[in-house]
């Protein structure tokens, strides 16, 4: 969350994948897109930040890094609220903020 507030963007699962974790394994591209029974053009899509990671992604990649889903969820999510709240800012000053009435009173 505190990203979000600061303006900066969060990293995209995809540049992870591209820039730590194919590289650190010393695989090729299409050999972790035939590990991951995806399609290369699939895993060019995500590495290229074209396309999210999926929950069914996430599970793959999961399993073939040994970090589980979550990480993988967690990541995308985050990137995905990001992009959320850049996009809808100027809706979301004509949206009026409510509050419980309090019950005590």
């Amino acid at each position: 969350m505190s990203k979000i507030k600061s303006g900066l963007a969060p990293t995209h699962p995809g540049e992870l994948l591209r820039e730590v974790v194919l590289p650190a394994l010393g695989i090729a591209k299409s050999q972790a897109a035939a590990d991951l029974q995806i399609s290369r053009n699939h895993l060019y899509a995500v590495l290229g930040e074209r396309a999210p990671v999926s929950p069914d992604l996430a599970v793959k990649l999961g399993k073939f890094c040994g970090n589980g889903p979550e990480i993988w969820m967690n990541l995308q999510t985050r990137y995905d609220l990001w992009e959320a709240n850049k996009r809808m800012r100027p809706v979301l000053g004509s949206i009026p903020r409510r509050q419980p009435i309090d019950a005590a009173k």
